[in-house]
């Protein structure tokens, strides 16, 4: 079949509609003539019991990511004579479950926010295990993060130092401390998602850093542990991260001259793959090239090796996710792509959820793939663009996607690697409850995270409330 003039070049017509491409699925993820199973649990099963649209966690793979990025990391700077930490960016995807597992996996957390905080405290995570973000914590959210033993706090501005030790200081602890820095290093990735360029709300500028340390390790509450740095997310190959490392050293070097730098954290930002263009290396191949820069570095330098630090989200969670929708309409809208007026076919097909459940192609131009996940069909692939239900012309789903032409209204449609930043940045625009989080294993299901119904939403309405009481 000739590819639709409407795709976009990086997207081929698959010789089969129906068939899975292994890198964008949990390696639970099955098909058979009934359609998709995942963790063991058949897609349909999940949508009568739990309905649509659902977030689907696979524990296993999750856990399985988990322990490989891990060992990926351990193993790589086993090799240059130093150790690796590894904390879950908590941001891509949080629950008092998922936390758990990472934890019993070996990871650290890392949270942002007093909420995060709350969930990994809850789950039972020892705080000296956990690390606390953030450009704008609150005096609050300090004062909590120090008084419940959280192992370190990024240092994000100047304004912190102070506001950490004086915490510190009431309650007569010495806090760990990071210092968050700009390498100028900039990933390849969505402006919005680059952060270690200049022009940004995040960290100190390098040539700022020595000044900040200084003022540290002049409060006798602080002890500082190392840099911080960031440089991106859904990053692909180990360049950016070894010129980052290399130009964080040489900082380090000089701060070392004041005093004990035991550690140094690159951050995270590994990508994954959304679509058949997507081609992220292996993780054990970025924790090698990334440990070979560092003990070139330290060796140039005559400095001794830190304990490195890492703190990857998506590409644990990423994977382990995917979205279960409802087909409702579908509708097909000729496009005019030629300036003589040559048209064709661009197919909308819109299901039950939208930018309310996956904000990511609004925010960031991401791009996603799906598949029919109640059936196989033999009809010839034809070009769909995949529409939520909300009031917005922008709330697309998925962009770009060949599916059978016979989709239909009732059809399952399964779109995957939405374990990260999906539910994270879930909302209740047009008044839309937030899906549930069900996490299945061995051919079994279990709500996480519970659903929002309309009965939630109208409860945090005060009106509401009153009326009620008045009744």
């Amino acid at each position: 079949m000739a590819s639709n003039p409407l795709a976009p070049s990086w997207l081929p017509v698959p010789e089969d509609a129906n068939a899975l491409v292994p890198s964008l699925w949990a390696r639970t993820v099955t098909r058979s003539e009934g359609g998709l199973t995942v963790g063991g649990v058949r897609a349909e099963e999940l949508a009568e019991r739990f309905g649509t649209p659902l977030y689907v966690i696979d524990e296993t793979e999750a856990r399985e990511r988990a322990a490989e990025v891990v060992r990926a990391f351990e193993s790589a700077f086993a090799e240059i004579g130093t150790a690796a930490r590894v904390y879950y960016a908590g941001k891509a995807f949080l629950s008092i479950e998922f936390a758990r597992w990472m934890a019993e996996a070996g990871l650290s957390i890392d949270v942002c926010s007093g909420g995060e905080l709350a969930v990994a405290l809850a789950a039972g995570v020892d705080p000296g295990r956990l690390g606390f973000h953030g450009n704008n914590k609150s005096p609050a959210e300090i004062d909590r993060a120090v008084a419940v033993g959280v192992g370190a706090v990024v240092i994000d501005n100047v304004q912190e130092i102070d506001r950490v030790a004086d915490a510190a200081e009431r309650h007569g602890v010495v806090q760990s401390v990071r210092l968050r820095v700009n390498s100028g290093v900039h990933a390849h990735t969505h402006a919005f998602l680059a952060t270690a360029h200049e022009d940004q709300k995040f960290g100190i500028a390098l040539e700022d850093a020595a000044d900040a340390v200084a003022r540290i390790r002049s409060r006798s509450s602080l002890a500082f542990r190392g840099l911080h740095c960031h440089i991106g997310s859904q990053i692909f190959g180990a360049d950016g991260f070894a010129e980052s490392a290399a130009r964080l050293l040489r900082l380090h070097r000089e701060l070392l001259a004041g005093g004990d730098v035991p550690e140094l954290n690159l951050g995270g930002g590994f990508g994954i793959a959304y679509t058949v263009a997507d081609d992220p290396a292996p993780i054990e191949e970025l924790a090698r090239r990334i440990a070979e820069t560092v003990a070139a570095g330290c060796e140039e330098l005559d400095i001794p090796l830190p304990v490195v630090a890492f703190e990857p989200g998506r590409s644990i969670a990423g994977t382990a996710g995917l979205t279960l929708y409802t087909v409702g309409t579908t509708k097909d809208v000729r496009v005019a792509y030629q300036d003589d007026g040559e048209t064709a076919v661009r197919r909308y097909v819109s299901v039950d959820g939208g930018m309310s459940d996956n904000a990511r192609p609004a925010l960031y131009e991401a791009q996603y793939s799906a598949r029919i996940a109640n059936r196989v069909s033999s009809v010839e692939p034809e070009l769909v663009r995949v529409a939520g239900k909300h009031c917005e012309s922008g709330d697309i789903v998925v962009d770009a996607e060949y599916l059978p032409g016979d989709i239909r209204p009732g059809d399952l449609l399964a779109v995957p690697a939405t374990g990260a930043y999906c539910w994270a940045l879930s909302s209740n625009y047009n008044y839309l409850g937030r899906p549930p989080v069900v996490a299945v294993r061995d051919g079994s299901a279990r709500v996480i995270v519970r659903g929002e119904t309309e009965a939630d939403l109208l409860a945090r309405d005060a009106a509401y409330e009153g009326e009620k009481a008045e009744r």
